[in-house]
């Protein structure tokens, strides 16, 4: 139907001005659906590029982790200062305020506990309740040379396919068994092989020797897995160098929330990985802000 006012003519095209097609900010991610880039600019942020996300899905299969206890108690005070969380729905649903604007990233994959066979996982959550859960994105284990390898990346890419369907990110994590090594050439062929096969970011661990080259030949974006509790200047310079060596963001669990100061430390994470600080600078950030207290 045509305007009510004929007589009025004060369009303004913008004849001279070409139509801006804008690239999405992260790697990999310029041919994925608008909804899955707006899920990924929930976990990402748009600004810097990149994400500090808090893991504390370790429950999953080794129960009341320490400093997991509470989760009420020690994890809520933490979520204003991360980007994204990654978790379980069960842990979700009865725990994290439903107010919480950050990315949220669902355990998807599970089985075995610690007393069996790790790689021995199927996917446990179905993608409907996914979305039931507004998640940004859904996460699944990835056993490359272990036991369970086929079912392992089976499991991976059933999920990839209900997340195009869905329009939900899939992140693959790159499990190391204790007999692997964790070398650049191992995480080379595990991360490759998890961008080939359809995730849309992965998750890997740091190494000190070749950890660019993970970096590079990965066409999706990295995560760096925090680990074992470190040192928090081992844990702030580790994630400088994944930072720096191209990885898109941190996925730290333990060194955050087993660190005697989470809140300082976490905040300590972000300036590294949004504001580039170096690690001592960092450093000196924790240590001032667990002195007051905060």
């Amino acid at each position: 139907m045509a305007e009510a006012d004929p007589g009025k003519e004060a369009k303004d095209f913008h004849l001279d001005t070409p139509f801006e097609n804008r690239p999405f900010f992260l790697k990999g991610a310029n041919a994925l659906d608008w909804g899955m880039q707006n899920r990924f600019s929930r976990i990402f942020n748009p600004e810097s590029g990149r994400t500090v996300m808090l893991a504390i899905d370790h429950g999953y299969f080794q129960g009341p982790t320490t400093g997991l206890e509470r989760c009420d108690v020690n994890i809520v005070p933490l979520l204003s200062h991360c980007d994204a969380l990654m978790l379980t729905r069960g842990m979700l649903r009865t725990t994290i305020p439903s107010t919480f604007r950050g990315g949220t990233v669902l355990r998807a994959s599970g089985g075995p506990s610690i007393l069996k066979e790790l790689s021995d996982e199927r996917i446990a959550v179905d993608m409907e309740d996914a979305c039931r859960l507004n998640v940004a994105a859904v996460t699944v284990q990835i056993f490359i040379g272990g036991e369970h390898e086929s079912r392992s990346i089976h499991n991976m890419t059933r999920l990839v396919d209900l997340g195009l369907r869905y329009g939900i990110p899939v992140l693959a994590v790159t499990a190391v068994g204790k007999d692997m090594v964790r070398d650049a050439r191992y995480f080379r062929l595990a991360t490759r092989i998890c961008a080939e096969l359809g995730a849309q970011f992965v998750k890997t661990y740091y190494v000190a020797d070749g950890f660019e080259t993970i970096a590079a030949s990965c066409p999706v974006p990295l995560v760096m897995a925090g680990g074992k509790k470190l040192p928090e200047l081992d844990a702030l310079t580790m994630a400088y160098n994944a930072i720096d060596q191209g990885a898109a963001g941190v996925d730290m669990g333990r060194n955050i929330f087993q660190s005697e100061a989470p809140s300082a430390m976490i905040r300590a994470v972000r300036g590294v990985v949004h504001e580039k600080m170096k690690p001592r600078e960092a450093l000196d950030l924790y240590q001032s802000l667990k002195n007051q207290g905060k």
